[in-house]
């Protein structure tokens, strides 16, 4: 697994200004506590049919540590996941869960701290019986998601950089970070208020 350290530095924010709205998971894949910290990691990937969970549960004991497993379910009518996949998945060093679908015990996950980005919650669990392969493409958000593509999440949103684009995305955010860092509100003010006025001469406003 590459080193995908560096990512965590990295706000869902500054990636999104690099890799567009296609990247960025819409609005309903959110953190399911308050101050949720930043992960970032690799994705593994699953998918799982209606009403049943067992290949989300198959993969808290395959990915690698570090890992963010990104899940897209079949519905929100079953729950993907509870306390103790949670417990087990943060035991075993998983960054986190990003799913298109709910949990439950939600005040167990919470208590525990792990990183849950999801729609919601359903007290309702999913059966077990249907299996399917891991780490295959799915689309979590809006966004199709490979193995290996690069997750970084916060309370700011879901960002995915695709694997291939991984080094050169985050040299780009680094260098966007520094220079962002380097300039004072001051000298952003009169750039920004400059380019602003600018659109609305263009555009033919009249004060």
């Amino acid at each position: 697994m590459n080193d995908t350290s560096g990512f965590k530095a990295v706000p869902p924010t500054t990636l999104a200004d690099l890799l567009g709205r296609e990247q960025v998971m819409d609005v309903g894949i959110r953190p399911l506590r308050s101050s949720a910290p930043r992960i970032a990691g690799p994705a593994f990937t699953v998918r799982c049919p209606p009403g049943d969970n067992l290949m989300f549960h198959a993969a808290i004991y395959r990915a690698a540590p570090g890992s963010v497993i990104v899940a897209e379910a079949g519905d929100m009518d079953y729950a993907l996941a509870g306390g103790n996949v949670c417990a087990v998945a943060q035991r075993r060093g998983i960054a986190g869960f990003v799913i298109d679908g709910v949990i439950r015990d939600l005040a167990e996950v919470r208590e525990m701290g792990f990183p849950v980005f999801a729609r919601g919650v359903i007290p309702v669990p999913g059966t077990k019986t249907s299996v399917r392969p891991l780490n295959v493409p799915v689309r979590c958000g809006g966004v199709q998601v490979h193995p290996g593509d690069i997750v970084v999440a916060d309370e700011e949103g879901v960002v995915v950089t695709p694997h291939a684009l991984q080094e050169q995305v985050l040299r780009d955010a680094e260098a966007k970070l520094a220079k962002e860092a380097a300039q004072s509100l001051d000298a952003w003010e009169a750039a920004h208020r400059s380019r602003i006025d600018q659109l609305l001469g263009e555009g033919g406003f009249v004060e």
